[in-house]
């Protein structure tokens, strides 16, 4: 699948490239994709100094909270509600640990940690299906709950505002954890529906009440702010939480009596590994999106897109953000180039740049997650998790517009 996308940007980007020199006379364009060829690998590499730093330190500190015991303690939490969404897995068997363990990495923001997690949860499924060939319920709610990616703490989205220069890295906190609330739910109830989960179970019923009631007073305190207010808050928020959530980690492990240093630097050199594997899928990536955008090609789907928004009556600024969307549902290194390419084309705090940072971090690659997890185990038939993850997806990305446009206006 990502070698079609890979191959596909390179072919759209030459046909249009020759159009432009064929029929407008345009022969500068094979300069531009060239050059852009070059920018694009230098990019790559700015993009991984920091990201070595990003990984690093955020593993670091997920190892100490795993020996101070905040991943089981969340495991233990998390555990009665997923007795009841997945029915068919015995209580206590490992994959609810190893699920609660992936939705933690995922909240962290912590995508490249939670996957070899996730791999081994779905594994742990596997155990207990009747049909190895067929995805099963618990498998499918999994699948599309990792798809819709609820995500916390966005630190990935923030170091990459951070790299390009924005002034507040953070001010897309609270729009993102809106717009992923949104995805998650969107996602956990059209699963619900299809394999008809009993969600009045008082459990169920208690988190579903508290994520409501919490989103509930969120939006209502937040009802009647100005764009500039929400936008600092959202600042606030952000660095609190992230600072506060570190504090927590070593306060818990001090009390512990874990190795703080010892444990840092082995999580951290996990995260120089992970890190240093994704420069490879980085430059590809952002180099067939650089040649895509100097072809003209991208430029042509979005007037395409602006000009139906147009014909709606609806603003058209979103629409310079929709290239992240489109692709996010097929490869997260293309949506991550699409987020970084926009964001040095139209501006960091652009409203462009906002509504795709926002929408980078409301769901998952449904189609990688749906390649990687099920063909780990030879899955064949993956029954509804297509249709539920895209529903979400879906609902992911018109909430990341809906309040872009609430907090930045």
């Amino acid at each position: 699948m990502l070698n079609g996308l890979w191959l596909g940007f390179f072919l759209i980007a030459a046909a249009s490239a020759f159009w432009r020199w064929l029929g407008g006379g345009d022969p500068a364009v094979f300069s531009a994709m060239v050059e852009s060829l070059f920018a694009m690998a230098r990019l790559s590499v700015e993009v991984m100094v920091l990201l070595f730093g990003t990984l690093t330190l955020w593993l670091g500190f997920l190892r100490i909270a795993e020996k101070a015991g905040i991943v089981d303690l969340l495991a233990r939490l998390l555990g009665p509600l997923f007795r009841r969404l997945m029915p068919e897995v015995p209580p206590g068997h490992p994959a609810l640990g190893l699920i609660t363990l992936n939705f933690t990495a995922n909240a962290l923001g912590l995508d490249n940690a939670a996957t070899p997690i996730g791999l081994k949860a779905m594994r742990a499924l596997q155990e207990l299906n009747p049909d190895p060939k067929t995805a099963s319920n618990a498998q499918i709610l999994f699948l599309v709950l990792n798809a819709s990616s609820l995500t916390l703490l966005p630190v990935s989205i923030f170091m990459y505002r951070l790299q390009q220069g924005a002034h507040d890295p953070t001010m897309v906190f609270l729009p993102i954890l809106i717009a992923t609330s949104a995805s998650s739910l969107v996602g956990l109830l059209s699963v619900a529906l299809m394999q008809r989960l009993r969600l009045w179970d008082p459990v169920v019923l208690a988190w579903l009440a508290a994520l409501a009631l919490l989103l509930g007073g969120l939006m209502t305190g937040l009802a009647g702010m100005s764009a500039a207010a929400l936008g600092a808050l959202s600042s606030l928020l952000g660095n609190l939480v992230l600072f506060g959530l570190i504090l927590l980690f070593l306060l818990c492990g001090a009390l512990r009596r874990v190795p703080l240093y010892e444990s840092f630097i082995e999580g951290a050199r996990e995260g120089f590994d992970v890190a240093k594997n994704l420069l490879p899928y980085l430059v590809a990536m952002l180099c067939a999106v650089g040649v895509l955008r100097a072809s003209g090609a991208l430029d042509a789907v979005l007037d395409g897109l602006r000009y139906v928004a147009q014909a709606a009556g609806w603003d058209t600024r979103f629409v310079d953000a929709l290239p992240t969307a489109l692709v996010k549902p097929f490869s997260g290194s293309a949506a991550r180039a699409m987020l970084i390419e926009t964001m040095k084309t139209m501006g960091v705090d652009s409203f462009p740049a906002l509504v795709a940072a926002t929408v980078q971090g409301s769901t998952e690659t449904t189609f990688y997650v749906l390649a990687v997890y099920f063909g780990a185990v030879g899955i064949q038939r993956a029954r509804h998790a297509v249709g539920c993850a895209l529903a979400a997806d879906a609902a992911g990305v018109i909430a990341s517009i809906v309040v872009c446009y609430w907090f930045f206006g």
